[in-house]
């Protein structure tokens, strides 16, 4: 059982971060590429490595660029890039195929797109409601504090998604509203107005973080599809065998 699960959230991972990889980079990678040009000062610079999109990662609400190795402008970004997205890929159908076995709740090609949205729900959008995508060269609060929040805000909406679906109490669901609604109450961590100045143009910054949202979206929705269609089958399949 255990195994069935594992290999099917695995092929549904690559599968998704494959395809998820080709509409990042038409729809996200331009985005990135011109921001780097006012984050390094000059046109065409490079040295940036950037992934899956970035509200699915924690402490995406800015970034931290050291002076260490990167991968050189061309295919050997791109395929980092495809690598990074597959394993991102692969561990968040891990999730789902997880959740779905500790919760008890059933998933199936029927249901794959509501997991898959759910899961989107959870790691991208309540995250990206208080500290949302940035690009290159844009000031962020300090990396620690956004991994915190980052982190108990998945937390926290993960938990509720799974009591309003597990649970039918009227109280537990006003728990789970309120577990959710936690950790935008509290706010996330930002740098003061003053020092958060930045040459990357705001029309910019806007059109990348709806561009990293969207594109998360459709990995999620897709690992959700796969990972159902592929459960479903092998379950259908063990049972013409026995």
């Amino acid at each position: 059982m255990i195994t069935r699960v594992l290999f099917a959230a695995i092929l549904a991972g690559i599968a998704a971060g494959i395809i998820m990889s080709l509409v990042q980079h038409t729809k996200v990678v331009p985005y990135i590429l011109q921001a780097e040009t006012y984050e390094n000062g000059k046109a065409g610079a490079a040295g940036h490595s950037h992934g899956e999109a970035e509200t699915a990662k924690p402490g995406s609400g800015g970034h931290d660029h050291g002076d260490g190795w990167a991968p050189h402008d061309g295919l050997e970004r791109t395929m980092f890039t495809v690598l990074g997205n597959v394993i991102v890929g692969v561990a968040f159908a891990l999730v789902l195929a997880g959740a779905a076995m500790l919760t008890g709740l059933p998933l199936t090609a029927s249901n794959g797109v509501t997991w898959g949205l759910m899961g989107f729900l959870a790691f991208t959008l309540a995250p990206s409601a208080g500290l949302p995508p940035e690009l290159p060269g844009m000031m962020a609060a300090d990396l620690f504090e956004r991994q915190v929040w980052w982190w108990a805000t998945v937390a926290a909406t993960g938990c509720g998604i799974v009591m309003l679906f597990r649970f039918t109490s009227l109280a537990v669901k006003v728990a789970a509203v309120a577990l959710i609604a936690a950790p935008h109450l509290i706010g996330a961590p930002h740098v003061p107005a003053a020092d958060a100045a930045s040459d990357v143009p705001a029309a910019l910054a806007n059109a990348y973080a709806a561009a990293s949202i969207a594109t998360s979206a459709v990995l999620w929705i897709l690992i959700g599809v796969f990972l159902g269609h592929l459960l479903s089958r092998s379950i259908t399949t063990e049972e013409a065998t026995s």
